[in-house]
């Protein structure tokens, strides 16, 4: 199947590389015009170039989601340069181990809220009315899988996560009726440039990472953008509120590794 966004206008968040990077260059495959936007201004455009290097139709914007003046101006541009907004990822993020709760220091609490949590509202804000005006569209948010339980190394993280799963599943039963499917994402580990440079760090990160997961390896960027696609795609069209748990079944129920599987 080829030309699921054929005609549509996309725009994903956090595309200066890793999975918006991966998803950016998906979308444009499928035939959308894709709004790249990052806060790495170089990477960024690199995203874009990529995609009209491949014969796609793209336009970069640098932008940090944490700012709501950048937010604007972001979607903006994809109205000025596009004429309407048909899909958004928004899949900027940041991660940041922390430790005990009581340990966490505020800054690093203020860190993960407002590009986690409060940029993916900021995103939304400034989206949903050109939707609205339009008559429809598909918006899909960017969780975890620490979204879909608690975790022990990184509470903050999973707060905002959590945080963004119930504003993703609010919001769908607002924007439904007016012709909007609002879905949010849920990985689990997944083969991204900052994994790597962790991995490289840690020879025993990988295996610990791939303990926590029934299937026994870490995700793949593709897997995780073709799912994206899906959501952002008319084959999706009765998937409103949905959490898509991308996992390996690492949030189904308590894992205990088994040295000789079935």
């Amino acid at each position: 199947m080829s030309g699921r966004l054929e005609g549509k206008i996309a725009l994903v968040t956090g595309a200066s590389s890793g999975l918006g990077k991966a998803t950016a260059l998906v979308f444009a495959r499928e035939g959308a015009a894709v709004v790249v936007a990052a806060r790495r201004e170089v990477e960024t455009e690199a995203t874009a170039c990529a995609i009209r290097d491949a014969g796609g139709r793209a336009v970069a914007v640098p932008t940090d989601v944490s700012s709501p003046a950048q937010v604007e101006a972001m979607v903006d541009t994809a109205i000025s340069t596009y004429g309407r907004l048909d899909v958004a990822f928004n899949n900027a993020g940041v991660f940041d181990p922390e430790g005990l709760v009581h340990e966490v220091p505020e800054h690093q609490w203020d860190a993960l809220i407002d590009i986690n949590l409060k940029g993916t509202w900021l995103c939304m804000k400034s989206e949903l009315p050109h939707m609205l005006e339009q008559g429809g569209g598909s918006i899909i948010n960017m969780a975890s899988s620490a979204g879909l339980a608690g975790w022990s190394d990184s509470p903050i993280y999973s707060a905002s996560k959590h945080g963004v799963i119930g504003l993703t599943k609010s919001a769908a039963l607002q924007y439904a009726p007016s012709g909007i499917r609002i879905n949010v994402v849920c990985p689990a580990f997944t083969q991204i440039e900052a994994m790597d440079a962790m991995l490289a760090a840690d020879p025993n990160a990988n295996a610990e990472m791939r303990s926590t997961i029934p299937l026994g390896r870490i995700g793949r960027m593709e897997e995780i953008a073709e799912a994206v696609l899906w959501l952002a795609s008319d084959a999706s069209s009765f998937c409103v509120g949905h959490a898509l748990a991308l996992d390996g079944g690492q949030t189904v129920g308590l894992w205990r590794r088994d040295p000789s599987p079935i």
